[in-house]
């Protein structure tokens, strides 16, 4: 019998689902299943020794938009972007969302930890407690004065996207579009690179993925930490605008950064279609794609649980030690295989963190 490879992920929209359903969160949380990708029955089930946890504000509906973020029409399409939130929607959302964070650990029972440092990731691991960690994706909710920043470091936020697709005070993010590439639009705005250079004084990783092309070149000309895209694929093997060319691979390659495979399958076939029927075959194609690029000890998995369509073969948070062995019968051998799951983020979180 095979051991379990313990799994750290690099993204997940579980507190969304608890945003949305308050009522039910013991439920979503502690019992598991169905719907969705992730709690803490199917994390456990799966080997998921821990991940980065997103704070996520959706869009209210607005015109041309898609029904749902994790259903993409039949390509080719290209979807009008939502327009940037009210500063009024924000903060709410943003409270309630830590609450659930919090309310989280409690509730587990010692199941679940939230960590700051790779020292407590990796001794919640070994005590076989789930460790999370805190991620914003999308800078709404902080000010050009930067104060909500601190804030939010000193509650455990560790890792940051500034953009959502969605423009907002501090840069521009890429369409909801297939085919196309990220060299949209203007980068980050003056608030942005001091948003960039605060977070590097605060040892908060900066999250790539969602910026556009000139938001990329503007956060690797300030930045002093890895650069890092939590989860996105190749766009040489899936022309969608949220994966990373070639050029955005190489300067993560050179910067000893890491980029998080996505399991959304829109991310992932070469057709853009969100068909969960593909198999194994793109993922590996990806994954093969990305080794060759970046080196073995720069790609992880950053799932997007919650937030897509995953292929059917993986399922959920339950698949992942499938997903393991469909690599290791891949050709992939043991110590790879460690990197891939749990090793290379924790080695980026400490270039980043420093501890």
């Amino acid at each position: 019998m095979t051991d379990t490879i313990p799994v750290f992920d690099g993204h997940n929209d579980f507190l969304l689902r608890l945003y949305r359903a308050p009522q039910n969160r013991g439920r979503l949380w502690l019992e598991g299943g169905p719907g969705g990708h992730i709690d803490l029955p199917r994390m456990q089930a799966g080997g998921m020794a821990g991940g980065l946890f997103a704070i996520f504000l959706p869009s209210p509906a607005y015109p041309g938009g898609p029904d749902t973020l994790t259903r993409m029409p039949e390509p080719p399409f290209t979807i009008p972007l939502p327009p940037p939130l009210e500063a009024g929607d924000v903060a709410g959302a943003v409270m309630a969302m830590l609450g659930h964070w919090a309310w989280m650990e409690r509730a587990a029972g010692g199941a679940f930890a939230i960590c700051r440092t790779v020292e407590e990731l990796r001794a919640a691991m070994d005590r076989e407690t789930v460790a999370g960690v805190l991620h914003l994706e999308g800078a709404e909710a902080i000010g050009p004065d930067l104060d909500t920043l601190h804030v939010l470091h000193a509650a455990g936020l560790r890792s940051l996207g500034p953009v959502w697709s969605r423009p907002n005070a501090f840069g521009h993010g890429v369409p909801f579009a297939f085919p196309a590439g990220p060299d949209v639009g203007p980068g980050l705005t003056e608030a942005g690179k001091d948003l960039v250079r605060e977070c590097n004084a605060l040892k908060i990783l900066v999250d790539l993925s969602h910026l556009n092309a000139a938001g990329v070149e503007d956060v690797a000309a300030i930045s002093d930490a890895p650069l890092v895209a939590t989860h996105s694929n190749a766009h040489a093997l899936c022309p969608s605008p949220r994966n990373l060319t070639d050029r955005q691979l190489d300067m993560i390659a050179e910067r000893g950064g890491l980029v998080g495979l996505n399991f959304g399958v829109f991310f992932l076939r070469e057709d853009g279609r969100d068909d969960p029927q593909c198999g194994w075959e793109p993922v590996l194609r990806h994954l093969d794609y990305l080794i060759e690029k970046l080196g073995e000890d720069h790609v992880g998995f950053g799932s997007d649980f919650d937030g897509c369509v995953v292929p059917d073969v993986l399922g959920d948070a339950a698949g992942l030690q499938g997903l393991i062995g469909e690599l290791r019968s891949h050709g992939f051998d043991e110590p790879l295989l460690r990197k891939l799951a749990c090793e290379n983020w924790l080695g980026v979180l400490k270039r980043t963190w420093g501890a």
